[in-house]
């Protein structure tokens, strides 16, 4: 650990820096990080990364939905929210069949599930590139509500249909009544689990005697048990986390003083931007293990 501390801060200042680069040059600083971790892989002498999938989504994965859910307006999501859940569920499951039929057509050996399985993992967009790229392009406000709320509920669709497609590879069979009742629990299921325990932290909150850093790491918590405790009822943690974070942000001023706001504002505007340059920096560090595991594997 001491010996990959320097690793790790050279990597954070990277980020920094990357990111004021990329606004002078007024380009969507994901793009850049990703190319840059690409670059910073073939330095020789550096270690390997490897990453958990576990770790990535249940530390970087619920605060990054949290914060958004805060950020976005509620009221535009809830004046647009038929087409944010056709664009969110609907779109993703065609993309995702699309990429099955096509790979399965294309690529020999390449399966249905298999197909399906890939297309849950790109088919949906990414929240944090939307947000940047929208940055440095003037767009109605509508449209922008659009692009935000379907990119925050998304990520949740996609998990979905990897799980089931990741069930039907391993197994070698797709029951659909399972599926279909399985799929109405976790979505159901994770929609209510973050609209009830938003309300317990909101009640927490509010007969607590609170001060500003308090509140803050009462934020921090939140979006971690939200999403731990749907995954532990086999539900969906990726909506608990995002409804839960919607029914906190649309009541903050019931239950947040303006000391706890602004303060938490501007610590949540650093931790978010450290988590998603961290992110995308590990996707170009992946290289090395992925070609690796190709060879491993006679590809």
């Amino acid at each position: 650990m001491h010996e990959q501390l320097p690793f790790i801060l050279a990597l954070i200042a990277a980020i920094v820096l990357i990111e004021m680069l990329a606004d002078k040059l007024r380009i969507a600083y994901p793009v850049l990080l990703v190319l840059a971790g690409l670059f910073i892989s073939f330095i020789p002498a550096l270690p390997k990364v490897h990453i958990n999938p576990d770790m990535i989504f249940f530390i970087f994965l619920p605060p990054l939905l949290f914060e958004a859910a805060w950020s976005i307006s509620f009221k535009e999501m809830k004046k647009w929210w038929r087409i944010i859940g056709s664009f969110a569920f609907l779109v993703v499951l065609f993309s995702a069949l699309a990429v099955a039929v096509i790979t399965n057509h294309f690529i020999p050996g390449f399966t249905l599930a298999l197909g399906f399985l890939l297309g849950g993992i790109v088919s949906p967009p990414d929240a944090v590139s939307t947000g940047a790229i929208m940055k440095f392009v003037r767009i109605p406000k509508s449209t922008a509500a659009i692009l935000e709320g379907e990119s925050l509920l998304n990520d949740a669709s996609s998990l979905i249909i990897f799980r089931f497609a990741l069930v039907a590879v391993g197994t070698g069979q797709f029951i659909f009544q399972d599926a279909i009742l399985s799929f109405s629990w976790m979505v159901v299921g994770g929609v209510a689990i973050g609209l009830l325990f938003g309300w317990l932290f909101m009640q927490a909150h509010k007969l607590l005697p609170t001060d500003a850093p308090s509140d803050i790491v009462f934020t921090i918590i939140e979006p971690y048990f939200l999403y731990w405790i749907a995954e532990q009822l086999h539900s969906s943690g990726v909506l608990s986390v995002v409804f839960g974070g919607l029914f906190l942000a649309n009541r903050q001023l019931l239950f947040l003083n303006s000391a706890s706001r602004v303060r938490g504002y501007s610590f949540w505007e650093a931790f978010i931007f450290i988590l998603n340059g961290i992110v995308f920096m590990l996707i170009g560090l992946e290289l090395p293990e992925v070609v690796t595991g190709l060879r491993a594997d006679g590809i």
